[in-house]
């Protein structure tokens, strides 16, 4: 064996930087874009927001122009018009307005409004003010606050309050409870039946309850006597499982009621709150900022990028002019010009290729658009692939996580597609009509004879959709409809 040299030809993908990147833009959610570029104008100088108020000079969305040689007419030119900018700067006041008052001068400039020296009162912004709801507990204490008990009597109290959900039940009994209190308070179980009797008269109804027969007994036996009031209590004590499963017939024969004064308690069943604590419960609000927005212009569904989703991004003036300077030199600067130039590209190929899709998309809904959820078409990846000629992974990493503003509502891309249904002309239904169809005809159905899956399967087929009872059943759960047993009413 010796060493020797040979030559080979192999073809390889490969995937550059700015390739990679375009990539991981055109799968980002609003929310994850705006972070991710937040992330890189820390590490990258070259580039920067294009906010209203900026330096004057940068250019928006583009790299910066051929520089003019030094000593020509365009250089001084140039020269004397920064002159004459940093002049007129020098004159203008720190401060934007100056509005005097008897409380004090109130002055808004670049950093931020403030008040003069004198004045140690912070200036907060506006969203620091936002109203905040009391939860469960606060709601209880206060009223523990205004009743006349003991220190000892309300610290029970309280700590009874603390072992409640959220919902407001005590999962744990008092014989649990008991040995978590310290041995030298001498608290007995008398006690913390007491304190539960004192939490249980506090508002809302049907707190400290253990179960939800004993939640909608508390709010029942406070109303005023009449025949619903008892048929009601004797159905939530004995009876909840017969009234579950709408065994109605059974009721009767176990209260010895007529269907009136039975269908009487049972709205007033359905009147009381299961979880009356919940209203407390601390619930986050997750916005959605739509990537497109689309309306009817005349006859004719139409896409719009929307300004608010769309980061404007810029070149930073300061920066170029230094690499402008100083061009032969060469370092990390040149550097991030380039991926300053890739990133401002690569975004704005993010959001034309969104708009591309969305309006491919519209165009193959457009009777969704006019009609509603009946009139929604089957639609897979691969039909608007092949229509716009990219690849189905990049119209899956377009349709994921963006949304679409309509005059029906706010919809995510991936709502727009779906499985299909085989009908007897030959042609498909969307699963999202039929879904749409089969909550029609609920919605219409009698409700002391509703209809079963098999029944709903039988009347689609009617109209010309061969479906399941199966599929049927799957659907309507998904719809949180439930089953034809739960629907039955008197």
């Amino acid at each position: 064996m010796k060493p020797s040299l040979q030559l080979k030809l192999s073809q390889h993908l490969a995937l550059t930087p700015q390739l990679q990147q375009s990539i991981k833009l055109l799968q980002l959610s609003t929310l994850e874009l705006n972070q991710e570029i937040e992330k890189i104008l820390l590490e990258n100088p070259m580039i920067e927001r294009d906010e209203p108020d900026a330096n004057l000079g940068s250019s928006r969305l583009e790299a910066p122009g051929p520089v003019a040689p030094a000593g020509s007419e365009a250089a001084q030119e140039r020269e004397q018009e920064q002159a004459r900018e940093s002049e007129q700067r020098e004159r203008e006041p720190d401060h934007d307005f100056d509005i005097g008052t008897d409380g004090g001068d109130w002055q808004s400039s670049g950093s931020g409004s403030q008040r003069d020296d004198d004045d140690e009162t912070d200036f907060h912004d506006f969203h620091d003010f936002q109203a905040t709801v009391p939860t469960l507990r606060d709601h209880l204490d206060a009223q523990i606050a205004l009743t006349p008990l003991s220190d000892r009597d309300r610290a029970l109290v309280r700590f009874m309050i603390e072992a409640l959900d959220d919902d407001g039940y005590l999962s744990q009994t008092l014989e649990d409870l008991l040995p978590l209190l310290p041995p030298e308070l001498e608290v007995e179980l008398d006690d913390l039946t007491i304190a539960l009797r004192q939490i249980q008269s506090l508002d809302p109804s049907g707190i400290g309850a253990a179960d939800i027969s004993e939640c909608l007994a508390l709010q029942l036996r406070p109303l005023p006597p009449s025949r619903d009031r008892e048929l009601a209590l004797a159905i939530v004590a004995e009876h909840l499982e017969l009234l579950a499963s709408r065994d109605f017939l059974k009721l009767k024969r176990a209260l010895r009621c007529s269907d009136d004064e039975l269908r009487e308690a049972h709205a007033l069943i359905l009147s009381l709150n299961p979880r009356p604590g919940a209203q407390f419960a601390q619930s986050e609000i997750r916005y959605v900022v739509p990537d497109v927005v689309v309306r009817k212009v005349r006859n004719s569904w139409v896409v719009n990028l929307n300004p608010d989703a769309m980061p404007r991004l810029r070149i930073n003036q300061l920066y170029a002019q230094i690499l402008r300077d100083n061009r032969g030199a060469s370092g990390s600067l040149s550097n991030h010009l380039q991926e300053a130039r890739w990133l401002i590209k690569n975004v704005q190929q993010r959001f034309d290729t969104i708009q591309r899709v969305s309006q491919a998309i519209v165009d193959r809904q457009r009777q969704f658009f006019d009609y509603g959820d009946v009139a929604m078409r089957p639609l897979t990846l691969r039909e608007i692939a092949e229509q716009l000629e990219l690849h189905e992974s990049t119209v899956s990493r377009v349709t994921t996580q963006k949304y679409m503003a309509t005059p029906r509502g706010i919809f995510e891309f991936k709502h727009f597609f779906g499985s299909h249904v085989a009908t007897d002309t030959g042609g498909a239904a969307s699963s999202t009509a039929i879904r749409a169809l089969i909550r029609q005809l609920v919605g219409a159905e009698d409700k002391k004879k509703p209809l079963s899956d098999a029944k709903i399967a039988e009347l689609l087929g009617q109209q010309g959709i061969v479906v399941a009872r199966r599929t049927i059943a799957k659907y309507r759960e998904s719809l949180d409809i439930p089953p034809v047993s739960l629907r039955k009413t008197i």
